[in-house]
């Protein structure tokens, strides 16, 4: 149990991490671009990213990568340690594929709005 709770802590710190730095590598054409315009559209569309239910998806990463690391590890010998392992990374699958899902928010809203996103 001990391993099941630190791997759920790891899963949780990869996806506020990767929560934090998703979209501020989106890149935009600035040639005739407002920048203060520019800045609270960004804003606007963060905020609309943040209906991505990013926490969920790790948690059901989590839980389905413990029950396949689980059944691995009822045939190896070590179901508890695999279950552990299997929610690490199920989780961080499920954190990447939410992050994903944000910038891909972020970005639409802007190509909405007219900016050109070069990424």
């Amino acid at each position: 149990m001990r391993l099941y709770t630190k791997s759920l802590a790891l899963v949780a710190l990869v996806a506020a991490l990767s929560a934090c730095t998703t979209t501020d590598e989106i890149i935009i054409d600035k040639k005739g671009v407002d920048m203060a315009r520019y800045e609270q559209d960004l804003a606007e569309c963060r905020s609309y990213s943040e209906e991505v239910r990013t926490g969920e998806k790790v948690a059901k990463g989590a839980a389905s990568g413990a029950v396949v690391g689980g059944l691995i590890g009822a045939i190896t010998g070590d179901a508890g340690k695999a279950a552990g392992v299997g929610a690490v990374g199920g989780g961080a699958r499920g954190a990447n594929e939410g992050a994903q899902d944000e910038v891909r928010v972020v970005k639409n809203c802007l190509r909405g709005r007219g900016y050109k996103v070069l990424n």
